[in-house]
């Protein structure tokens, strides 16, 4: 701070006629932050690619929650962001550079919010349960080296895993009720992974190292479920953020320049248009499918009784996966066909179950990109089966939400060309840490709005463009992420009840039971992410509706798709900047 205070004080008793220095080359800066940044998380590090820092392997070590290192993390914060506001007081002319530095002010921002106000790491214990799982995981499936490597990355991981959840015993001062119970399952889903499909794995020349690195894991995972239940169970907190911290942590995520209020009221709005087209569609298919019948008063029965009869074809638990595989190569081809845009060159994407571990969150599905140091290493399109121990109603639910033609729209939004293609794209952003720094700290709406908006396009462009029941399911798909900002808002400020909500979902969105529950979990399990989809969508649009505006006759819906894809996932004001430079 002195020399700062030297170096400001010269400037003013230079002559007027002296120019400013110029800023330093933004590149250094950028690959200093992701550096630093992986460092202080080296399960993130080994997954994105990166190996190693300054010497030391973190692919045998695990993030640190201990007090010291949280300390030297927020200090790391503080000089970076006082690096900034010194050498770069306005953006670099470059929008690339501009965007990379608009993102690094971003990240410091969201990661001095989680320190400073909202204190995950005090309160969640499905972090610590998350990051072992994860740590142990990512090894074995990400081929990044020899297998026998790769288990003596995973041996040292479990030793460490008994002063992980050591950490978390210091650490958490209270939690939710749903948030200790979803830990205690993700938890369980952790001694699946040890004692199921990564024991049997295990090279036989490590098995003895490995079983006893795996006993004392173990112990540590029933130790700290016991104190999830019986002790940190009794000092309970509420999951919901509040007006003021929500405020923050929305402007933060989003970065669009809009209030949760502001959404709140976009989104109600849309409900109300699409419901309303709904019912335009369903009339005819009703009169189809229900003939003699006379039509039902309002929108509610009408749409829900088509919608049930929709949902009558559905796969079976045992071909759930086979049509998920069909749906892709169906998808993969029309958007080939149609030319929406180049398809990568890379075919490294595998569908496959979704980690036990991660089912709190990723109740039905979701996307896990190749490392983007790495990006010759798989890309897992990842669905959640349903388990054997469920119901009948139960399994009936979800396959019936997730029916023929839900499925197919699933597909895309987290494949083709929905968030695989988009990270494929991501994948070749050069230099590589520009690549790695927006793969890390990728702005929600360019991510989830891309996938939102995929669906739209496919749609638009004719996607089974006979078929009314694609249409009127794909309706309804997108009152999914319509809903997604109004239950995240109203659940986290304005103290929605659950059964509430839940009512929103299954009557306003004819959502069935099994997802409306599971999505309510997901809600009060995290916050500001839901919006995304919805924000993000009506941002995507917006853009191209201007670069349509601004190019006329010469605008070419796949150059405008590959343009905003090769950015990576940049803030969309950032990318609106990219498009419109000079070329």
């Amino acid at each position: 701070m002195p020399v700062r205070t030297i170096l400001l004080t010269l400037a003013v008793l230079l002559p007027a006629c002296t120019r400013p220095p110029a800023p330093p080359p933004l590149a250094p800066l950028v690959e200093e932050f992701v550096k630093e940044s992986l460092a202080f998380s080296p399960v993130i590090a080994s997954a994105s690619g990166m190996h190693s820092h300054n010497g030391t392997s973190l692919d045998e070590a695990i993030d640190s929650y201990a007090p010291e290192e949280i300390a030297r993390n927020r200090q790391f914060l503080d000089r970076f962001e006082q690096r900034i506001q010194r050498d770069f007081p306005t953006p670099p002319p470059d929008p690339q550079d501009a965007a990379d530095l608009a993102i690094i002010r971003g990240q410091i921002r969201s990661a001095k919010l989680e320190f400073d106000l909202l204190q995950n790491y005090r309160h969640n214990p499905t972090v610590y349960v998350e990051l072992a799982g994860g740590a142990l995981f990512n090894p074995l499936v990400l081929e990044y080296a020899p297998l026998e490597d790769r288990y003596r990355h995973i041996i040292a991981r479990l030793k460490r895993i008994p002063a992980l959840f050591g950490q978390a015993r210091t650490q958490l001062l209270d939690a939710p009720e749903i948030w200790n119970r979803v830990a205690r399952e993700e938890n369980d889903g952790n001694r699946s992974l040890i004692t199921g499909i990564l024991a049997q794995k295990c090279p036989a020349a490590l098995k003895p190292a490995y079983d006893e690195a795996a006993k004392g894991a173990l112990a540590a995972i029933e130790s700290f479920n016991a104190y999830l239940k019986d002790d940190l169970s009794k000092r309970t907190s509420d999951w919901r953020l509040g007006k003021d911290k929500y405020a923050a942590k929305f402007d933060a995520t989003l970065g669009l320049g809009q209030t949760p209020e502001q959404a709140l009221a976009d989104a109600e709005a849309e409900l109300a248009r699409v419901r309303g087209r709904m019912q335009e569609i369903a009339g005819p298919l009703f009169r189809e499918m229900f003939p003699g019948q006379p039509l039902p008063g309002g929108i509610n029965p009408l749409v829900s009784r088509v919608m049930s009869k929709i949902a009558e074809r559905h796969a079976t638990p045992a071909t759930y996966f086979s049509d998920a595989r069909r749906d892709l190569e169906e998808a993969r081809q029309f958007t080939r066909e149609k030319g929406l845009m180049a398809l990568p060159s890379r075919d490294n994407l595998q569908v496959t179950e979704t980690p036990v571990f991660l089912r709190g969150i990723y109740a039905v599905g979701g996307f896990s990109p190749a490392p983007p140091l790495e990006p010759k290493l798989g890309a897992f399109y990842w669905i959640t089966p349903v388990p054997e121990t469920w119901t009948r109603e139960r399994a009936e639910s979800k396959l019936r939400e997730y029916n023929h033609y839900g499925l197919k729209i699933l597909t895309i939004h987290e494949a083709i060309p929905g968030h695989y293609l988009q990270f494929e794209y991501a994948n070749d952003v050069q230099p590589e840490s520009r690549r790695v720094l927006r793969a890390l700290f990728f702005n929600g709406p360019y991510v989830e709005g891309w996938a939102v908006y995929a669906t739209d396009l496919l749609i638009e462009q004719g996607f089974l463009k006979e078929d009314p029941r694609m249409l009127l399911t794909h309706y309804k798909q997108y009152l999914r992420a319509v809903a997604n900002t109004i239950l995240d808002v109203r659940l986290q400020t304005m103290n929605m009840a659950g059964e509430d909500a839940v009512r929103l979902m299954i009557d306003q969105t004819f959502q069935e039971k099994e997802e409306a529950t599971a999505k309510l979990q997901r809600a009060q399990l995290s916050s500001t992410q839901l919006p995304t989809y919805f924000t993000g969508f009506r941002a995507w649009r917006r853009l191209r509706e201007k670069m349509e505006q601004q190019q006329g006759a010469g605008f070419r819906l796949a150059a405008f798709h590959e343009a905003a894809l090769k950015t990576g996932a940049v803030p969309m004001a950032e990318l609106e900047r990219i498009l419109n430079a000079p070329k």
